[in-house]
């Protein structure tokens, strides 16, 4: 006997029976639901949610691209274990999450949108904010997500339910097609009733699905390392999302292999594991730099291989160097020429590490990787060291990271220069403690990543850093911090502008232009702004001052906003690497000329991969 319902209230009760099982633990799969309503989602999906609002709890944001953000946030901070749904009008408010969708897409993070669509049955066409295609009537603004969903379906019946949200959450759950899934919801369907089965709504217990590695691959991995002198590890996201930290840090540390990170693997070892060389790449550390660019194979594990990790591929010099790549998704594992390991990370670093017997990497390599890293612990000691001056975001990060380090902690960032000081110069605690959106490197993440990140981990400090730029893109969801009493610590960084981006422009070549506010521009009071939107808020005027105020912001009892003026035109010159951005070929300055020079003797060095 079926159970009269509508469909939204069958894909609410559906979403609130999921659980999925953590370190043995059985927690709810769904965190809640941000829902932002309109005409297109509040007569449908808003009593359902309403309903069952004690066990799928709903949360109200300010804008429906932050509040999708802070739901990828959420799930990234879980693992990819837990998740969020959101939901939409139709029109603008469905358009704002396709950012989000695509900041999901690129970083393999599940995140389920439903947002609400037009009649299905045509009757009243156009409705308001409806977005008309002249020759194909089935196609609405929701058609927007199609390229940066990993599933899209549109609900035109009630019944479709039964089929599409058991694949939807196929979608979210697996590890190798995991990523945004999206159901757009016809608001006259969402409110169509249907005898729905007793069973679609019985409690169900997820687990993450773990590849095995094949014994035959795990063979000629371990005989192609076991024939190495310079084998060194690159650390991707799928190491944290396979929760293989302890395993991996045990495996590097007993076979003498140097690792090396990725913004997404970042953390995974601790900044002071004896086997970890940093940041690689770009924005990479001298310590690892020096060993790719030695290495004679690469063991990359749960990462893509993008292009600022391998210096837009310049940064394994060695011309016979071999390069695995353990990773879930064979999309990835192919990528560089690699020879493809397709495994989850945790299994594959097991049957790897039983199949190498008592092998080690040649000592030598082992020290020389230690003594490097010591190096690079001692130069980041006095890049971060403070100095007369208004200081740059070394200098900022290097006193948040000082204070952070005493409790647990999550530092969080996305676009600008701060992602290259930090992936370099942060030092990582553990694997929860350090937070980079740097896939797709979306300006407006911090803030509302934020708030998704402290809904995920409540008993950790969530420290914001941002830039000026990327605060004035997007700062609704400190009102929605405070609203909901979720509680973050935000460090501004004012250095008028884009500064980043006005480096690379000169740095290519380019005349200063469109990037900085120059000084006919009043400055913008972020303390005051923040105050406006209910945080507590300063600014302090110097370096010697932040601490204090980082100690009073901790203290507060709402979502706390420092800001502090930085220079824009510095960054940290020691390691890095080349990246491979276009120069004109027919400048007409001896700085374009010589910049166009510089970069083709860049572009000789790529290797072009698979």
């Amino acid at each position: 006997m079926g159970i009269r319902l509508t469909m939204a209230e069958a894909l609410v009760r559906f979403l609130a029976a999921q659980s999925i099982e953590i370190d043995g633990r059985r927690e709810k799969l769904f965190g809640g639901v941000f829902a932002i309503f309109g005409h297109g989602n509040v007569a449908g999906l808003g009593p359902a949610l309403h309903a069952h609002r004690a066990e799928l709890p709903t949360l109200r944001a300010h804008n429906e691209q932050a509040m999708a953000l802070a739901a990828v946030a959420f799930a990234k901070t879980h693992a990819r274990r837990r998740m969020m749904a959101c939901t939409t009008s139709i029109g603008p408010g469905a358009t704002n999450m396709v950012t989000a969708a695509a900041v999901a897409h690129v970083n393999r993070l599940p995140l389920l949108l439903l947002p609400g669509d037009t009649f299905a049955d045509r009757r009243p066409d156009p409705v308001l904010q409806q977005v008309e295609n002249f020759g194909d009537p089935t196609v609405t603004a929701n058609d927007c997500f199609r390229p940066v969903s990993r599933y899209w379906d549109r609900l035109t019946r009630p019944e479709q339910l039964l089929v599409s949200l058991p694949a939807a959450l196929r979608v979210l759950l697996d590890p190798v097609d995991c990523g945004p899934a999206t159901l757009a919801l016809p608001q006259d369907v969402q409110a169509m009733g249907y005898d729905y089965p007793a069973e679609f709504f019985a409690p169900r217990l997820h687990r993450i699905r773990r590849a095995p590695a094949e014994p035959a691959v795990v063979r000629e991995v371990a005989d192609l390392l076991k024939g190495s002198r310079r084998p060194m590890i690159v650390v991707g996201g799928g190491a944290k999302y396979s929760l293989a930290e302890k395993k991996l840090a045990a495996f590097a540390n007993a076979r003498g292999i140097p690792c090396t990170e990725t913004q997404a693997g970042k953390g995974t070892l601790a900044w002071d594991d004896p086997a970890n060389l940093g940041a690689l790449g770009v924005t990479g550390t001298k310590a690892a730099n020096d060993a790719a660019a030695r290495a004679d194979l690469v063991l990359a594990i749960g990462t893509r291989l993008a292009d600022f990790p391998t210096a837009s591929r310049t940064i394994f010099a060695d011309p016979k160097v071999r390069i695995i790549q353990l990773n879930v998704g064979a999309f990835d594992a192919h990528k560089h020429g690699a020879m493809p390991f397709v495994a989850d990370a945790r299994e594959g670093i097991e049957a790897l590490d039983a199949k190498l017997g008592r092998w080690k990497a040649p000592a030598a390599w082992t020290a020389s990787g230690t003594r490097s890293a010591r190096t690079w612990a001692r130069d980041v000691k006095r890049i971060t060291a403070p100095r007369p001056g208004r200081p740059d975001d070394a200098q900022v990060l290097g006193v948040v990271n000082r204070f952070a380090a005493k409790r647990p902690h999550v530092l969080l960032c996305a676009a600008g220069g701060l992602p290259g000081e930090l992936h370099k110069l942060w030092q990582a605690t553990d694997s929860a403690s350090y937070h980079l959106e740097y896939g797709y490197s979306c300006m407006g993440y911090e803030i509302a990543g934020g708030l998704g990140a402290k809904l995920a981990a409540p008993r950790r400090d969530v420290y914001v850093m941002v830039g000026d730029g990327s605060y004035l893109m997007m700062n609704s969801e400190i009102a929605t911090s405070v609203a909901l009493g979720v509680k973050l610590i935000l460090v501004v960084l004012d250095n008028r502008g884009f500064g980043c981006i006005e480096r690379l422009q000169r740095a290519t070549g380019g005349a200063s232009f469109n990037n900085r506010l120059a000084g006919e521009h009043p400055p913008v009071d972020f303390a005051a702004h923040a105050a406006a939107l209910g945080a507590a808020a300063e600014k302090v005027g110097s370096l010697a001052e932040l601490e204090p105020a980082l100690a009073r912001a901790r203290a507060a009892r709402r979502t706390a906003v420092v800001v502090i003026d930085t220079d824009g035109r510095n960054s940290t010159g020691a390691g890095g690497a080349w990246w491979d951005v276009p120069v004109s070929d027919a400048a007409r300055t001896a700085t374009g000329r010589a910049a166009r020079q510089k970069y083709e003797r860049a572009r000789a060095r790529q290797t072009r991969g698979a």
